[in-house]
């Protein structure tokens, strides 16, 4: 009885070894099957021309059809996004030649001899037909960054010619106000889309001078570790405490300034330009005090890795 257990002892321990290498080679065939769909998926190629049941255990097919549907789902999106794309693209330019004629129009009528009751119509016309290509040329903007169809290039740069184009193009309705815009010089460099931060400040700036009826409206720019900041400060009517969180939604308008020009998408597309470059963005204000709209950027490119030099 001996004999016997001594010879089937080795047998057993080879079967049992056979048993094992044949569960462990099935396994890394498994998981290399995977790591191989994976992959594939990744790079956004993945297909089941190639697939056979009887290979693949019940895993690896649920994970197939998975990363057939996620594929699926991927390319959708895109096509998604193209179809929004030329819509996007479709609206700005039917739009745009007949918002141009109406404000030909409106200042070829101007130019005649009318009552003054007319040239007040006249006027409304040239004003709401500004506040309309205004709203239009917004929405497109916010639309293609929302949608990704147009994307922030941040690279490293000085802040000092941006400062000096927002003053070009704000200086002048300043002084037509009768209000003073101030900015201070500064040789900080920071890691920013220069044409959309511009548009980010302009809106800012714009909205200081709209709000402001005495003083002025200043921009200075402070360096911390690993942002700058710049801050846009009027000396305006100012905003409640309780509305500061509202502002920066989309079309939000204050009961305040319901009778003022605008549409309320100013502060929300500054955000998304600001946020979209890695930034951030604050706000201090006290009714009839004025605000103070703090704009952080990333100072170096090493803190935003899709930073260009």
């Amino acid at each position: 009885m001996n004999n016997w257990i001594f010879l089937l002892a080795p047998g057993c321990v080879l079967l049992t070894a056979a048993v094992v290498f044949v569960n462990y080679y099935r396994t890394k065939k498994t998981m290399d099957t995977i790591e191989q769909m994976l992959e594939a998926a990744a790079e956004g190629d993945y297909s089941e021309t190639d697939f056979d049941e009887t290979r693949l255990s019940a895993l690896e097919t649920k994970f197939a059809h998975y990363l057939s549907s996620s594929v699926t789902s991927v390319q959708n999106v895109a096509a998604e996004k193209d179809k929004i794309k030329t819509l996007i693209a479709d609206i700005s330019h039917q739009t745009k030649t007949p918002i141009a004629n109406l404000l030909l129009y409106s200042e070829l009528l101007a130019e005649e001899e009318m009552s003054r009751k007319m040239r007040g119509y006249v006027g409304t016309l040239q004003q709401q037909t500004k506040k309309l290509q205004f709203l239009i040329d917004s929405l497109v903007k916010l639309s293609r960054l929302e949608n990704g169809i147009l994307r922030l290039a941040p690279k490293q740069g000085p802040l000092q010619p941006v400062l000096d184009n927002i003053f070009a193009q704000y200086g002048s309705k300043a002084a037509q106000k009768g209000l003073e815009l101030r900015i201070s010089g500064t040789r900080s460099s920071a890691c920013f889309d220069p044409k959309w931060t511009m548009e980010a400040l302009g809106n800012l700036v714009d909205n200081g001078l709209k709000y402001t009826q005495d003083g002025s409206v200043t921009i200075t720019v402070s360096e911390y570790e690993m942002f700058v900041r710049i801050d846009v400060t009027d000396t305006g009517i100012g905003i409640e405490e309780g509305e500061q969180p509202k502002i920066f939604s989309r079309f939000y308008r204050s009961e305040t300034v319901r009778e003022e020009e605008g549409v309320g998408i100013g502060l929300y597309l500054a955000r998304e330009i600001i946020s979209g470059q890695g930034g951030y963005m604050k706000v201090a204000s006290q009714p009839g005090k004025g605000s103070s709209f703090s704009v952080f950027l990333p100072r170096q490119e090493g803190f935003l890795q899709n930073c260009q030099n």
